[in-house]
């Protein structure tokens, strides 16, 4: 463990900000906290932030020693897993977004109920909830 790490902030890159904004918004049910060109920004619980950059914004740091994120537009990039409080409600939440689901609820081998879905740009969204 590292002890010094007191907050975490997960960036995705993501093709157009503002709908990719508007779309965590929904998904969230509320406004992002920043939303300034460049990043959008949403305070996920008290030591986690989820943050959206576009790719081109990224771009100017990580070129040419990576590749252009716009590479890999709809390609699932990486998973956010939630822990929520009511399973079935956050998935009749997301259905009525015409959102593509992945994989239905169910019980999942590690003990965790959960449903995948992706956002705009591919990248996988899980919400779950702990098995009692």
């Amino acid at each position: 463990m590292i002890p010094h790490i007191q907050h975490t902030e997960i960036i995705l890159y993501v093709k157009d900000q503002q709908k990719s904004t508007q779309f965590y918004e929904q998904l969230f049910r509320k406004s992002a906290d920043l939303n300034v060109p460049g990043m959008s920004e949403f305070v996920l619980n008290d030591f986690c932030k989820l943050g959206l950059m576009p790719n081109d914004g990224i771009a100017k740091i990580i070129t040419p020693a990576l590749p252009h994120p716009n590479l890999g537009n709809g390609i699932p990039r990486c998973e956010l897993y939630f822990i929520v409080e009511n399973l079935q409600e956050e998935y009749d939440h997301v259905k009525s977004r015409n959102t593509t689901i992945i994989s239905e609820i169910e019980t999942r081998n590690w003990g965790d109920t959960a449903f995948y879905f992706s956002d705009l740009d591919g990248h996988v969204v899980a919400f779950a909830e702990k098995t009692k």
